[in-house]
Formats: structure tokens, sequence, C-alpha cells
């Protein structure tokens, strides 16, 4: 896992400042920003809209549009569970239901202890070996309970 910054405004001004020159400029201080801190945080928003002269209801618009944006930092690991057809027909809907219960979250969440964070994915090009995710971008596929177990065991 990556080592994200606390939050500090003066950080957050000079990150909005590097970025602010380019072009479409929203996106990419919205990305750095999520690489200082490891999420984009509320109290960036009003600065981000300020800088760009855009309003914060737009800027907010932005966040919670791209699920790839997160409003809190990671778990130590990132885990992204295929949701796709493919997937879908191979029983990937038990497999979502058999994390969520293990992990005791739920997607876009991350468990009590910080430990993984669980995010839905729409096809992750696995199709043949699903159900499949990735844990902090390494593949797994043909999913099912005791593998489940197994990895999310690992991981502790």
């Amino acid at each position: 896992m990556a080592a994200y910054e606390p939050w500090n405004k003066d950080r957050a001004n000079a990150v909005i400042a590097a970025n602010r020159g380019v072009e479409g400029a929203a996106l990419p201080i919205l990305h750095a920003l999520q690489a200082a801190f490891g999420c984009v945080p509320p109290e960036a928003e009003p600065m981000v809209a300020a800088a760009l002269n855009l309003s914060r209801a737009e800027v907010h618009g932005i966040v919670s549009f791209y699920h790839e944006f997160r409003r809190t930092p990671p778990g130590r690991h990132t885990l992204h569970v295929c949701r796709a057809e493919a997937c879908q027909s191979v029983g990937a809907d038990a497999t979502g239901a058999h994390i969520r219960e293990v992990l005791g979250c739920d997607w876009h969440e991350t468990t009590p202890n910080g430990g993984v964070s669980l995010e839905p994915v729409f096809c992750l090009g696995l199709c043949a070996t699903g159900p499949a995710a990735l844990i902090d971008g390494r593949p797994i596929g043909r999913l099912n309970p005791e593998k489940i177990d197994r990895m999310l065991g690992a991981l502790a």
C-alpha cells in the first residue's frame, strides 16, 4: 500500500497550484489530491472549486460520479471484484455476497480494521476464469468460497 500524507491544507493548495494550468484541470487536480492523501478529502472540494472558478457542487459532482475517487483513504489492500455479465453467469453474485459477509463491509467500503477496501468493477477482462477479482492489482480467477476464504485469510 502506498504511504499517504495526512490532510494538510497547505499541501493541498500546492497540489492544486501545480495542476491548475493543465488543460481540463479538474480531473488532474483530483487525481493528484488522491495520490497525495489517498482520497479526495471533502475539505479540498471548495479549494478546487475556487481555483477553477467552479461551484462546489460541480466539483462534488465530479468526485461522486467517478467511482475511482475515494472519500476516505483506502485499506491496506484493495479487492476489486468483477460484477460484469460473464462473471455473473458463473456465480459472481454469490461470490460478492460471500466476500461482503466475510469482510463485514459492503461495496465501496473498507473493513473496520482498515485492512481491505472492497470495490466492484464491471469487467476485468478475465471472462474465461470467472468469477474473477483483483487483489492489489493481482488477478485471481475461478473464485469459490474456499478460495475466497484462503485469499482473505492471507491478507489478515
